[in-house]
């Protein structure tokens, strides 16, 4: 009898508080069976040889030494290797999220659906600083996820991870958001949900969703110091990553936006100093000449302490908000100068990393045939008995790779592709670059003064 009362009055309980009884759910079946479709795993190879061995042919080009070490490496068998993580299928084309870490450096990532297919992905583009990248796969019948709002996320909220931890594939767990807005150290836009959730290695990059079955979060990392799960998981915000996919998509790197301003947190100090009512806000004691923060009139010693009606209440605050704007936006800074408030409309400017960016996301996609090249110059040309006085040098070959797979070798000098002179890195990375799946780089080698042949062909996905 005494049990029977004691539910009877829990029922009370959740029918007295309202919204209570809904924000614990009975089961995340439901959620789990319609999402499963939508959550991928991903395994990538990296192929290496031991780099140590390497090291006996820098200055040893053209002597006895070269040819003995390149005969031994060339023979040595490859080391494979693997990783393992998740990712979700973000769009109907074919469009795959993951961590950046999950496929960093990879020569190979394979996609596996729920219902078993494995297919090979393209890497698209990825987001260091966020952890993020965008892969492609061609497939058809695919279920992509539902985007949520992020922001809309309360602390205590019930959040469910799918993903393959440890290699087990499609686990659910579930748990609530324990805090939102974490810096736990890895970049500057550190900006984490924190649930506990249990997250383990190989959920990086799964879904974090909400009772809704919407994606409001990216798994990224744990908090452990055994490797396994203590109940404190981290999770990108999915509204921060929003402008990121879509960068990647267009363009295969990001375009983030700054201001050209140093920030830091209003102390004691400065807030006695600039008579402020409280230490919120993000000062600024410096502003780059030029920059988008000086043309639009923002000054040292100003104090930002809102952006498009938002709070900024510590300097961390304003890179994140700005981050999720593109280059050329327009928006508006609230600041305090001299005790005042005032209002300024700026028209944020691109990060000057992101033309390097640019430049490595282009040399990843010359660099798909597994070829590294430097300048051709007299004093390698000697050493490498070339006759040539034009092209340039392969520095370094990837083993496994396209070039790897046509007897493309380290000391070879490229003079022609597709009956193109090269005279230089330009113009080895314009004919190079063609390189795709419906065609074959036909390359002219100078190896050691004699000339070789060799096609490149990209092995079919």
């Amino acid at each position: 009898m005494g049990n029977i009362l004691k539910k009877i009055s829990v029922v009370a309980i959740l029918l007295l508080v309202p919204g209570l009884a809904s924000a614990m759910p009975d089961s995340f079946a439901d959620l789990a069976a319609e999402q499963k479709a939508s959550v991928v795993n991903i395994s990538t190879t990296q192929y290496a040889k031991n780099n140590a061995m390497q090291l006996p042919f820098d200055g040893m080009q053209g002597t006895p030494f070269d040819d003995f070490f390149r005969g031994f490496l060339e023979n040595m068998p490859q080391q494979e290797r693997h990783a393992l993580g998740t990712g979700f299928i973000l769009s109907d084309e074919g469009y795959i999220v993951t961590n950046n870490h999950v496929v960093k450096d990879a020569d190979e990532i394979v996609v596996t659906h729920s219902d078993g297919r494995e297919l090979k992905a393209k890497l698209i583009g990825t987001d260091p600083k966020l952890d993020l990248a965008l892969l492609k796969i061609e497939s058809e019948d695919l279920h992509a996820v539902k985007i949520g709002d992020s922001d809309a996320l309360r602390v205590g909220d019930w959040v469910v991870a799918i993903g393959n931890p440890f290699g087990l594939e499609q686990t659910v767990t579930a748990g609530i958001v324990s805090a939102k807005g974490r810096v736990i150290g890895s970049g500057p836009y550190d900006d984490f949900i924190q649930t506990d959730a249990a997250i383990n290695p190989g959920n990086s990059g799964g879904p974090l969703f909400n009772t809704k079955g919407e994606v409001i979060g990216i798994n990224t990392a744990i908090y452990s110091q055994s490797g396994g799960n203590n109940g404190i998981g981290f999770a990108i915000p999915i509204n921060l990553a929003k402008t990121v996919f879509k960068d990647l998509r267009e363009s295969g790197h990001v375009q983030r936006a700054r201001l050209g301003v140093r920030i830091q947190d209003v102390d004691q100090n400065t807030m006695k100093a600039l008579g402020l009512k409280n230490r919120e806000g993000a000062m600024v004691p410096q502003v780059e000449a030029g920059s988008a923060a000086e043309k639009a009139g923002i000054q040292a010693g100003d104090v930002i302490v809102g952006l498009d009606g938002d709070a900024i209440r510590k300097a961390h605050d304003l890179p994140i908000k700005i981050a999720r704007h593109q280059p050329g936006d327009k928006v508006m800074l609230e600041v305090i100068r001299n005790g005042k408030r005032k209002t300024i409309a700026v028209i944020v400017e691109a990060m000057p990393d992101e033309a390097n960016a640019r430049m490595s996301n282009k040399g990843r996609a010359v660099a798909k045939h597994g070829i590294v090249v430097e300048p051709l110059t007299e004093k390698n040309a000697e050493q490498l008995h070339s006759r040539s006085k034009s092209g340039v040098v392969v520095k370094q070959v990837r083993p496994g790779s396209p070039a790897a797979r046509a007897g493309v070798n380290r000391g070879d000098v490229v003079l022609r592709i597709d009956g193109h002179d090269i005279h230089n890195i330009s113009s080895f990375e314009a004919y190079a670059n063609k390189l795709s799946e419906d065609h074959a780089l036909r390359v002219l080698l100078d190896r050691h003064g004699d000339q070789v042949f060799a096609i490149i062909v990209l092995p079919k996905r």
